[in-house]
């Protein structure tokens, strides 16, 4: 067999190169990002957990909450927020673990069980609405840098204030996880500082309606609480297909028990924050947007501004990590692009969502209903990512044969495809709990299908 050698940008096999495997680590810079496996691991526990705490903020957290009132009391909803996140917790480090031990990306670790050409499947689940997401919430954040000019200055440009600040995320992504890390760690301090003094502002405005109407009401334990529990994780859930891309970041040396615990306190706080304000001040005021509470509230201008500065801030920090590095991999692998035109380009298709559109009310149901299709497809790709690396592999992998495309995992596998279609169809009928609903159906079809049917039998090497 010829010696090969993998492009360093890429990590994709070219004629006459060496296995991707035996590329050597080197000390990373800032945007010098590539497909092959890590070996310059730059987060240690600390940073890593303050990065997710700084990119897991979701404003749709706020509507999580309010979506819960008149179902839980709010011990209840304390509860189903913190098992939603220990769950999130469990799956990020099981579809993690290849990453972290291997230091591979999600586009790589997909091959074995997608194969080389069946990546674009799991990739474009996870790709298109990262963009979509990216566009809409630079929109927000501008929207919120706006008003904070509006109020403050009586300047009021929404256009320029979009334009100028997806120029700053794209300028803060080029920099790779160097920048992530560093814009991460600060962020997390205003976030959490921002959160305490939200959620105390809610309580000392509302603390009598709050007792009233959410912790005297009885609730229930029943399946709306199990429901509430996915609401919550429901938020982070692309990020469990993708989490190799982070964990590959990550120091050696944690045990999956501590990096468990890393994932679910990490992501705990905001969400708890979050959601208890949604369901409180939606509680209290019967308005479902927390964010029109606050803007309303013209006699605490001071709330008005840190709020809207939260908003802004979340979404840079929220976008850098979770929009822009998925799809930023995605067009490495597919077009063999560098890290830095990758990321770019990113940014400006986040123009082409025309978000200014999908803020819209008429919008609203057309963009529910394409977080639907594509959230289906989660849970089952998550699952036969699981099942492939713990149970089919038992933890051991090939890097020769995942960087080579003329290898066993050429082409697609239809098994990974069938059976994440099903678990998809499952998640659908079951809309209530379609990500619990959908795994076991599409792990437990993958696993039989690479037993027993034929195509899938060179992709089991």
């Amino acid at each position: 067999m010829a010696i090969q050698q993998v492009n360093s940008e890429t990590a994709i096999p070219m004629a006459q190169a060496k296995p991707a495997a035996a590329v050597e680590g080197h000390d990373k810079k800032a945007g010098e990002e590539s497909l092959a496996p890590q070996k310059h691991r730059i987060m240690g526990r600390v940073s890593y957990l303050l990065a997710w705490f700084g990119g897991c903020v979701s404003i749709g957290t706020f509507t999580m909450g309010s979506s819960i009132v008149g179902t839980l009391n709010l011990l209840q909803a304390t509860a189903a927020i913190a098992i939603g996140c220990f769950v999130i917790g469990i799956a990020l480090a099981l579809n993690g673990a290849a990453g972290y031990k291997y230091g591979i990306p999600f586009m790589v670790q997909a091959r074995g069980a997608f194969g080389f050409a069946g990546t674009r499947f799991p990739g474009l689940v996870r790709a298109v609405p990262a963009i979509v997401w990216y566009g809409f919430q630079s929109w927000i954040g501008a929207g919120a840098l706006n008003a904070v000019s509006a109020t403050l200055f009586g300047f009021d440009n929404l256009i320029l204030f979009f334009i100028l600040f997806q120029f700053l995320q794209i300028g803060l992504s080029i920099f790779g996880f160097q920048g992530i890390k560093w814009l991460e760690n600060v962020g997390s301090g205003f976030i959490l500082l921002a959160l305490v003094y939200m959620f105390y502002s809610v309580i000392n405005r509302y603390g009598d309606e709050i007792t009233t109407n959410l912790v005297n009401m009885e609730g229930t334990w029943g399946l709306p609480f199990w429901g509430a529990t996915m609401l919550f994780l429901g938020i982070y859930s692309t990020m469990m297909l993708n989490v190799s891309d982070y964990s590959r970041e990550l120091k050696e040396g944690t045990k999956p028990g501590l990096l468990t615990v890393i994932y679910a306190m990490s992501i705990l706080p905001c969400t708890l924050f979050m959601g208890l304000i949604g369901l409180m001040v939606s509680g209290a005021t019967g308005v479902s947007d927390p964010i029109q509470v606050f803007s309303s509230a013209v006699d605490n201008t001071p709330l008005l501004v840190i709020t809207l500065l939260f908003i802004a801030f979340a979404q840079v920090t929220t976008n850098v990590l979770n929009n822009v590095v998925p799809p930023t991999y995605i067009l490495m692998d597919v077009f063999k692009l560098k890290f830095r035109t990758s990321t770019i380009l990113v940014g400006l298709l986040a123009f082409c969502t025309f978000p200014w559109e999908l803020v819209k009310d008429e919008s609203s149901a057309g963009l529910q209903l394409f977080v639907q299709t594509y959230s289906a497809f989660l849970g089952p790709i998550f699952a036969v990512m699981v099942v492939d690396y713990f149970i089919l592999r038992r933890r051991k992998l090939d890097l020769d044969k995942l960087y080579d495309e003329h290898g066993p995992y050429r082409g697609v596998n239809y098994g990974a495809v069938v059976a994440s279609l099903a678990g998809a169809a499952v998640a659908l009928t079951f809309s209530s709990v379609s990500w619990y609903a959908s795994l076991l159906p599409a792990g437990i079809l993958y696993y039989l299908l690479m037993q027993y049917w034929q195509p899938c039998q060179r992709f089991r090497q």
